[in-house]
């Protein structure tokens, strides 16, 4: 038989949990300390990657100003040219792939940009833009781009580091597992904080685990919110969650709304028959097609992608994804240049607003700079609470026990009135977000047969050494 090894100078004894009375939330604390401790142990790596790469995201948007100034500006001239002879001007030095969209330059002193998909050396997804002079028609670059935002090289690279590790559609499984955890092991960790003694939760005057302790519950709380809303944000386009999500926001009535890509009238089909799908240079052209976008109210930044056939319509699209957003849409006949069809972003779902204003601001585009800083601030955060958890596990060792876990048995001292109903709330939440259901209950279950063999050995305890 052994004996609990002796206390140090920055902890106090342990006891056995005291019982229950009701009102109080002693009965729960020993469950939330023990699901934070193992989740934050055990999804941390996951979280410290999704971090470090969140930072480096946070700051490529500087970066690629930088980087990319010579492709992006251009000097400001006295007039700009029509957009059709801007596009010529870069198919003459591109001509490969087919045009999938023009973004006309948005600012003075910023160039057009020619999307070319289906180039050869070109990633699936992703297009080459070619960058034009819109004062002489100069193209002054060409890069390859990704995303609705215009993500260059650099950023791109970023992104799909944060996103997928590169890995393709099994690596975007890592990003998921952190966004759906994160939350659960912030919320914890507030429960926890709030539930010590206030003389506990100082950091001055304290050191070795208990000043470690205050150090990441004093930046936890403050950061709480901001881990909330990236777990929520994150989690709407995941692969699982993210699917739910859309259903649930169809079911409801709260779907994106889009904008009509088909040609209507007698015409249909007329002015796109004597070019190919995706060129766009035919039917009234792309002049007169911005023009008919202008009249609607379409001001920059806009994206004119042109018909995919005979029997579709220009789509010209604002772009804006700073505050205010601007995302109203148009469809234009190639025939007659008439619009079609409009959709506004003030006339979107409640829903469908917060998920793109959501999406923005996780992304760092929706405040721009301050946007990306309070990104990198919330990153920074996050790796400094690792760090300083696994520190707190190394410190919770005695003796030889390194790491030594929270006992088990928490969820026995649970009364039934509560884990019931928090049982059923887990299954369904668990089913809506599979990778947090998934491996609680795979934690579950084999907690349950390590308690079990604990048992029949004689040695499960609650709250106290093993003896």
């Amino acid at each position: 038989m052994s004996t609990a090894p002796s206390p140090t100078k920055d902890e106090a004894p342990r006891h056995p949990a005291p019982a229950h009375s009701p009102g109080r939330p002693a009965p729960l604390r020993p469950l939330f300390l023990r699901l934070h401790f193992y989740a934050g142990v055990l999804v941390a790596p996951f979280l410290l990657v999704a971090a470090v790469t969140g930072l480096l995201y946070a700051g490529s948007f500087q970066a690629e100003k930088i980087l990319y100034a010579h492709e992006t500006t251009v000097p400001v001239g006295r007039s700009k040219l029509p957009v059709s002879q801007q596009v010529t001007a870069a198919r003459k030095a591109h001509p490969e792939g087919t045009v999938s969209a023009v973004r006309p330059s948005p600012e003075a002193d910023a160039t057009t940009r020619v999307l070319l998909s289906g180039v050869k050396g070109v990633g699936d997804g992703h297009t080459l833009a070619v960058f034009v002079d819109p004062y002489t028609g100069e193209v002054r670059g060409a890069l390859e781009q990704y995303g609705s935002t215009g993500a260059l090289p650099l950023r791109t690279w970023i992104d799909e580091l944060h996103r997928d590790l590169h890995l393709g559609d099994t690596g975007r499984l890592y990003s998921e597992f952190a966004a759906s955890w994160l939350w659960v092991i912030s919320g914890g960790g507030l429960v926890l904080w709030f539930s010590r003694r206030r003389a506990l939760r100082g950091v001055r005057g304290t050191s070795g685990r208990r000043r470690t302790l205050g150090l990441h519950g004093t930046v936890g709380v403050w950061a709480a919110a901001g881990f909330f809303f990236l777990s929520a944000t994150g989690l709407t386009w995941s692969a699982y969650a993210g699917a739910n999500i859309d259903e649930l926001r169809t079911s409801l009535g709260q779907a994106t709304p889009s904008v009509s890509a088909t040609a209507s009238g007698e015409h249909a089909g007329h002015g796109a028959a004597a070019a190919s799908g995706g060129e766009a240079g035919h039917g009234v052209g792309l002049d007169k097609v911005l023009a008919a976008a202008r009249g609607k109210g379409l001001t920059d930044p806009v994206e004119i992608v042109p018909p995919a056939d005979a029997d579709s319509a220009y789509v010209v699209k604002q772009i804006q994804r700073s505050w205010p957003e601007k995302q109203d849409a148009v469809a234009v006949d190639p025939a007659t240049g008439r619009v079609t069809d409009v959709v506004r972003f003030d006339d979107h779902p409640v829903l469908a607003k917060l998920t793109r204003w959501g999406i923005d601001l996780h992304t760092g585009t929706l405040f721009g700079i301050v946007n990306q800083i309070a990104l990198a601030l919330l990153a920074l955060a996050l790796i400094l609470l690792i760090l300083w958890g696994y520190r707190m596990w190394w410190q919770r060792g005695r003796g030889s026990a390194f790491g030594r876990p929270i006992p088990r048995g928490a969820w026995a001292q649970v009364p039934p009135y509560l884990l019931v109903p928090a049982l059923a709330a887990i299954t369904v939440l668990g089913w809506f977000v599979p990778l947090l259901g998934i491996p609680l209950a795979a934690f579950l279950a084999v907690d349950i047969v390590l308690g079990e063999i604990a048992h029949r050995r004689g040695r499960r305890t609650y709250g106290s050494a093993t003896t």
